[in-house]
């Protein structure tokens, strides 16, 4: 077996999983999960119809390369979305089977394996983005997301010597865990650092449609290309989901989009991978990319949750403002994440996962996510403004 299997690490699930196995929660409360992030909201209904429209196509292989009408629905909405001067459906935008599958085999494609070989993950982090690289021969460099910087990394602080080792950085903006959003200024001064250095910037923007501010959508890598006359998007690459969108979580369909020079390469890849889309899925995120009401109203859904645990928790704990995703980021009073997270599933029979688990040990020799709570807002209102009341009351027990 590969004995990189070795390093990776248990997935935060795994260990908050063992970290509650002796407990017996309040048999008289219903659970409250606040900890996988899977919308809970309807699936966009459009979007199954054309999956039973199309069922017959089960039949087919699929193409890697997804249908033609798919890349223009995919180019025409993030042309649109990002202020984009065209996107080159047939050489820009390539269809995957979800974010996380494509930036785990991105990973594996792109990493020249004879020279150093850094990662750059912001952390805390979306834990693909460090078990990718290690299965791939890299090593990942961690850049801390602490609150003196607005919960986002400082490129600034990595050095010259570094930087010349790091072939692949990832960003995730809007953040998982902390709701982040990197400005556009940001984003081209990554670009500035990847031209002198010479390497890929992939830009997970899963979250980018669920923001609470209806003028203010988070910007794009691509945009921020554009926005520097950089149409080719040299060295950028976006990945977009429908799961967060469009509540599809369990369609496994998004896209990447931007060099078409890397597109080349990976579809190139993914043809001995193997992980075409089914045709009748990519009928169903035709639909899917086509419409916005429905993402609107899935925006204001979230606003009401996040308006209504707002109210409740910030009197009693301390968080960023949220902008856009649907986490919530607070620091526990005592600073200990996982005590924090035992007792209000023993006591209260409500499940959040520890920030620590979502970090790794930072440059200065602690781990940036400790002391915090991810809270995965995808519930309904009701019982999700019941969650955030309950870990009121915890707090106010002492």
């Amino acid at each position: 077996m590969n004995p990189d299997l070795d390093a990776l690490q248990p997935y935060p699930f795994e260990r908050l999983a063992a970290l509650k196995a002796d407990l017996t929660p309040p048999a008289d409360l219903a659970h409250r999960p606040l900890t996988i992030g899977e919308p809970q909201h309807a699936p966009y209904q459009a979007a199954l119809d054309a999956l039973v429209r199309h069922q017959h196509d089960f039949a087919r292989y699929p193409a890697i390369a997804g249908l033609p009408e798919l890349r223009q629905a995919i180019a025409d909405w993030a042309s649109s979305r990002f202020g984009l001067d065209g996107l080159d459906a047939e050489h820009q935008v390539l269809p995957v089977n979800g974010t996380r599958e494509a930036i785990f085999a991105f990973v594996q494609a792109c990493l020249d394996r004879s020279r150093p070989a850094r990662v750059a993950v912001p952390n805390p982090f979306y834990q693909i983005y460090e078990g990718a690289a290690l299965l791939a021969g890299g090593t990942p460099l961690y850049l801390d997301c602490r609150a003196d910087n607005d919960f986002r990394p400082d490129f600034s602080a990595v050095d010259a010597d570094t930087w010349r080792q790091v072939q692949l950085v990832f960003l995730c903006s809007p953040g998982n865990p902390t709701g982040a959003v990197t400005p556009i200024e940001e984003f081209q001064q990554l670009i500035a650092l990847a031209d002198e250095y010479d390497f890929i910037i992939a830009s997970d923007e899963c979250y980018s449609e669920l923001y609470l501010d209806e003028q203010a959508p988070p910007p794009g890598l691509l945009q921020a290309a554009a926005a520097m006359g950089r149409h080719d998007y040299h060295r950028c690459l976006v990945f977009h989901s429908l799961s967060k969108r469009s509540n599809l979580p369990g369609l496994r369909s998004g896209f990447v989009a931007g060099d078409a020079e890397l597109i080349s390469r990976f579809r190139r890849y993914r043809t001995y991978h193997g992980c075409a889309m089914a045709q009748p899925i990519q009928q169903a995120s035709i639909a899917a990319w086509s419409d916005e009401a429905h993402v609107r109203d899935n925006r204001d859904a979230y606003r009401a949750k996040f308006a209504a645990v707002t109210e409740i928790l910030a009197p009693v704990m301390d968080f960023p403002a949220p902008e856009a995703s649907f986490y919530l980021w607070p620091a526990v009073p005592d600073g200990d994440d996982a005590a924090f997270t035992r007792r209000l599933y023993a006591e209260a029979h409500v499940s959040v996962l520890p920030g620590s688990y979502m970090g790794r040990t930072g440059s200065d020799g602690t781990n940036p996510g400790a002391g915090r709570l991810r809270l995965a807002l995808v519930d309904e209102l009701a019982p999700t403004r019941e969650a955030a009341e309950r870990i009121r009351d915890l707090l106010a027990r002492g």
